[in-house]
């Protein structure tokens, strides 16, 4: 299904808007562990992830594409020892936030994470996972993609969410792990070669979000410490 949103910044966006660019290394944590934490500090409940590839190196190849509320796109780059972050904007705004806000954002969560105990680096990075999973699935309802990508983006969220004790051990655990099951059945009882059922669309998306927000909310507690 196509992406018009991913399409028009690959085609125009990406080469025509300006935009403002940092790098940061990743020293002391490794590479997937960077970009995982700048993905997260970039996300936010209303910004939707349009593109997401992960190598199977951890040194370099993994990127994100991302969509923000304001009209703005971010993505997220690794290259050798670290990763690059540009914030395009159009004519008319900035992206200075990217500089004054996430950029110092990001360093200040790279040095808390260093200096966590490894089963607990584990365990974030395991809910950042049930963050990626459910901006993957909203972006495959939006877009009406098939509903079998819908229903393993579900599966992947819940059962990722479900041997991580910070996360299960939070209060309103049971409530998301409920409600991730509802839409899990709901998407493995259709077609899996159809688009999800339009009426069935806000229901999901504003689930998706009420989760996403909640998620969030237990990352950035513990990334704040």
């Amino acid at each position: 299904m196509e992406n018009r949103l991913l399409t028009q910044f690959n085609d125009n966006i990406s080469s025509q808007w300006q935009f403002r660019e940092i790098n940061e290394p990743a020293n002391p944590l490794s590479s997937r562990e960077i970009f995982e934490l700048a993905y997260h500090t970039c996300n936010s409940n209303t910004t939707r992830s349009l593109f997401i590839k992960l190598s199977p190196s951890e040194e370099m190849g993994a990127k994100a594409i991302m969509y923000l509320s304001s009209k703005k796109f971010i993505t997220i780059d690794t290259v050798d020892n670290g990763l690059i972050i540009k914030k395009y904007y159009p004519e008319g705004s900035t992206g200075d936030k990217l500089i004054t806000d996430l950029h110092p954002t990001l360093q200040r969560r790279k040095q808390i994470f260093a200096g966590m105990e490894n089963d607990i680096k584990t365990q974030i990075l395991k809910i950042i996972l049930v963050e990626r999973k459910l901006d993957e699935c909203a972006n495959h309802v939006i877009i009406k993609d098939y509903n079998r990508k819908i229903y393993f983006a579900i599966g992947d969220a819940r059962e990722s969410a479900a041997v991580v004790p910070i996360f299960m051990e939070a209060e309103g655990a049971s409530l998301v792990q409920l409600a991730l099951n509802k839409w899990m059945t709901k998407a493995q009882l259709l077609d899996q070669e159809n688009t999800f059922p339009e009426n069935l669309v806000p229901g999901l998306l504003k689930n998706l979000m009420q989760i996403k927000k909640w998620i969030l909310n237990l990352i950035n507690s513990n990334l704040e410490k």
